[in-house]
């Protein structure tokens, strides 16, 4: 892997660890970010060796706090040219999905998420949370319309109304872990000092099973988020073939054979 400027990446067996690293600027994004994770989220959709992702960031005050102002207009003007016709939004490098990556991938988001947060957490699959995190939307407050971020939280699956409040309300109201947990934009909320653990535990898990059925299962059930019923359904024998191999199978009944049973953990 190469040398990073604006993020760290290490692998722990089948679970790659990449780590938001600008903390002496909340983990704010730029343009250089956007590079970094793009050609990572690429290198990783061929590296075998990896099977899951946890995506974090450094320090405990902020997991990401959107784009760094350097981006936006100022007294010596702007960084992207706008066009009412076309645009390259810079978010659209931040994303795994995005960047065809369908490995699954954990964030476990250790502080505050506001504004182009948005961007990781609408495209991330398990999300938890520290119990200090806050969530929130400051789009509106800097007279910047909010569109990309709400779009994929809707996406996602976050409640309208909670999309709607949190995005119109702006830099006055922040959604803590809780409430977060409460409608569903996090899976688990845990104390600062186990978020770590508790990521990697879920990757782990995910990364001991074959890798070709998890790939297929998650791109199914993406497309099926997207899609309308029947077609999701038509869809399915296409990722049921596409995952399914002979040597999946095998792993799978090595697992079974063994007799060694695995010990869940109830949430």
């Amino acid at each position: 892997m190469a040398e990073h400027e604006t993020i760290a990446y290490e692998r722990d067996g089948a679970v790659g660890w990449v780590t938001l690293d600008r903390p002496e600027r909340s983990n704010a994004f730029n343009e250089v970010m956007c590079d970094e994770l793009s050609a990572l989220w690429r290198q990783l959709r061929t590296d075998d060796d990896v099977r899951a992702v946890v995506l974090t960031a450094r320090g405990d005050k902020a997991f990401c706090t959107g784009i760094d102002r350097d981006f936006v207009p100022s007294e010596g003007g702007m960084a992207y040219d706008f066009s009412p016709f076309t645009y390259d939004d810079p978010g659209q490098k931040l994303g795994p999905k995005s960047n065809e990556l369908w490995k699954p991938v954990v964030c476990a988001v250790n502080g505050m998420a506001c504004g182009g947060a948005f961007y990781f957490l609408g495209e991330v699959d398990v999300i938890i949370a520290a119990d200090h995190a806050t969530f929130f939307d400051p789009h509106v407050t800097y007279g910047m319309p909010a569109v990309y971020e709400p779009l994929l939280m809707l996406h996602r699956g976050m409640p309208f109304g909670e999309v709607l409040r949190m995005t119109l309300l702006g830099n006055h109201e922040r959604l803590s872990a809780a409430r977060a947990l409460e409608i569903g934009l996090v899976s688990e909320v845990c104390p600062a000092a186990d978020l770590a653990e508790r990521a990697g535990w879920v990757a782990e898990a995910i990364a001991s099973a074959p890798a070709g059925p998890v790939q297929a299962t998650l791109r199914t059930l993406w497309a099926g988020r997207e899609l309308s019923r029947r077609q999701a359904l038509d869809l399915g024998n296409t990722f049921l073939n596409l995952g399914m191999s002979e040597e999946g199978l095998l792993e799978g009944q090595r697992t079974f054979a063994s007799g060694k049973r695995i010990e869940p953990r109830t949430r």
